[in-house]
This record gives structure tokens, sequence and C-alpha cells, in this order.
């Protein structure tokens, strides 16, 4: 048996092969349809609000400084804050309101995050564009998806065919057998214990959204988008981090999410743009130290109406191979890094 050589890839070269070719797709698919293709910043003095991500912390220290004079940054767990600034300033008087999409294919970085279907260091495709509605993005992302399969010998699709859009409440009643957005918080402990299902140490009787998240991985997720790809769409309110709760109905937030054989490949929302509610959900998070923000100032000058997307792209060419991890399709993984 030849001995494991971990300077080696772990991605074949079939699979490298098609992921330049998925590549070379994506930015087709984009330049096609009148995206601008931009690039932002991969270290920044603005964080993620949303609490469910992690992000490596660095600091800048500037020449002959000692090191606690340094600044804290970040390593970027997605362009979303600096693209957003980027549509704000192309709307403000004098902006070129004509740049109404752009897209961007970057690494991102999330701390904890290792495993089948993660990597702390990522690349993942980020598109925005105005005037969108949720929907609307989910037909783009269909048909991305489906241009992109094209180049797969492994992953067949009619683009005629719509994919399946189903929502957050309507799974959950269909496959956890409970109404996630009426049910009370103190019946979700009893509802795991009647299934047999042991929740993750620290998960707090009181914590929600926990509680959602570990029905959607337990008894859900699984079940999506197994023979077709397809769509979660309006999760809870409390889920929003940055998408609009929908006016007609405050349970929920106008976000989705695409799932394939059971694997999440992207996340969409219909963009808040109300620096206010933005402050809202920052104090409800108990982050306060990110109050002061240029995506918070963008916001102050007219972030337009807009939906956006974040795709990653590993998942989908890990798909599109037929492999069953992202280490399959990427050169050099965390622990080879």
């Amino acid at each position: 048996m030849t001995p494991e050589i971990d300077f080696f890839p772990t991605a074949s070269l079939e699979n490298l092969h098609l992921r330049a070719r998925l590549l070379k797709a994506v930015r087709r698919f984009f330049d096609e349809r009148g995206y601008l293709e931009v690039e932002t910043p991969l270290i920044s003095a603005d964080a993620t609000i949303d609490p469910n991500l992690s992000p490596f912390i660095t600091r800048w220290i500037p020449a002959g400084a000692s090191p606690d004079k340094g600044m804290e940054m970040y390593l970027q767990t997605s362009p979303e804050f600096a693209m957003k600034r980027l549509l704000a300033a192309l709307h403000v008087p004098g902006g070129q309101a004509d740049a109404t999409a752009i897209y961007q294919i970057t690494h991102a970085f999330r701390n904890g995050e290792f495993g089948r279907l993660h990597n702390p260091e990522f690349t993942l495709v980020e598109w925005y564009r105005t005037g969108d509605t949720c929907h609307e993005q989910m037909d783009e992302v269909q048909e991305l998806v489906c241009t992109v399969g094209e180049e797969s010998d492994q992953w067949e699709m009619a683009d005629d065919k719509p994919f399946l859009r189903t929502s957050y409440r309507e799974a959950f009643e269909r496959y956890a057998d409970f109404d996630p957005l009426s049910t009370e918080t103190s019946k979700l402990p009893e509802i795991a214990l009647s299934r047999g299902l042991t929740p993750p140490p620290g998960l707090a009787p009181g914590d929600r959204d926990g509680w959602l998240n570990f029905f959607l991985v337990e008894l859900v997720e699984s079940n999506l988008g197994r023979d077709c790809p397809q769509f979660l769409y309006d999760y809870p309110a409390s889920q929003a981090a940055l998408a609009r709760i929908r006016p007609d109905d405050p349970l929920v937030a106008e976000r989705f999410e695409l799932y394939f054989h059971g694997v999440e490949i992207c996340n969409g929302y219909h963009e808040e743009t109300d620096p206010e509610e933005l402050r809202r959900r920052i104090r409800a998070h108990g982050m306060e130290q990110h109050l002061t923000s240029r995506l918070l100032d963008a916001m102050e000058a007219g972030l337009p109406p807009c939906s956006g997307v974040a795709l990653g792209f590993d998942r989908l060419v890990m798909l599109a191979a037929g492999a069953l991890s992202l280490a399959e399709v990427m050169p050099f993984p965390f622990d080879r890094a």
C-alpha cells in the first residue's frame, strides 16, 4: 500500500479539470446576463453580525508600532457587506445607476467549520441585483445551477422543469410533524425526546433558533432535494440575519436556501435596506460593538431594494462530480493547507 503523502492534493486531476470548467461556466453565466464582476477586500474592519458565524480575527500593526497598538480586523465570512456598499455607492446621486447587478467569485473564511461539507477557507459565488424579489432570484439560481450542470456527466437536469419550492413551515410540518412558527419554545425539548433525539451539549432550553436548527439537521434536511433540487423559503423572522421581514407576515423572513441530495448549496435574501432595522438586530444579538459600520453608513446613504445570493462553489462542484466530500474537489483542504 502506498503511504499517504500529505503534500499531494486530495482532489483528483479529473475533479480539478471539472472545477476549472465550472468556474468558467459561472463567470460566463453572469457576464452574459450583464452582471459586473467586482472584487472586494478579504480583510475588513467590518465583521459579520450573524451570531451563527464565527470570523477569523487578525490585527493590522503599522510599521514600527508595538503589537498592542494594532487594529483588529476580520477575514470576511462573505463579501456581503462590501458588495452592498458598492451597490449603495452606485445608486447615490452622481453614481452609476446602470450598474444594477454585480457578482463576485472569492474566498471566504469561517472559523470552527471543518468536515465533509465544511472547510474554514472556501470559495463563494455571491451576487446582487436591484429590484429583484426572492422568487426572482430563485429563478436565477435555477438557471445558474442547470447551466453549470451541463459541464458535468454526473448531474443531468432539465432546465425547463422548475425546482421544487417548499416553505420552511411546510417542510417542518411534513418531516418533523410540528409548526416551527407557532409551537412554543418550551415544547421543543419535549418534541426531541419524543423523537428519540439527543440534543448537542450546551443547547439551552430557551434557545428557540438553536432547537429549530437542530430539528432542521436531524429531521428535515436529509429529505430535501432528493430527486430534484428544492428551495426552502420563508425562514422564521428570528433567522433573518440581513434579510427583510415579509410585510404581510411578520413571522417570516424573505430568505431561501437551495438543497440537493440533502446538501445546502446557497443562501439568498430579499435584502433588508433599513439601517435602523439593522441596528435593532445588532443590539438584539448583543453585538453593540458593531454599531459602527461602513455598511450602516452606506445604508444611510441609500441601499436600493435588491436581492442577493451566496452560493457555495465547492459544494456545487462536489455534487457535480458525484463526490461525497469537499476534500475530493479542492486541492488542499484545511488539514493539508
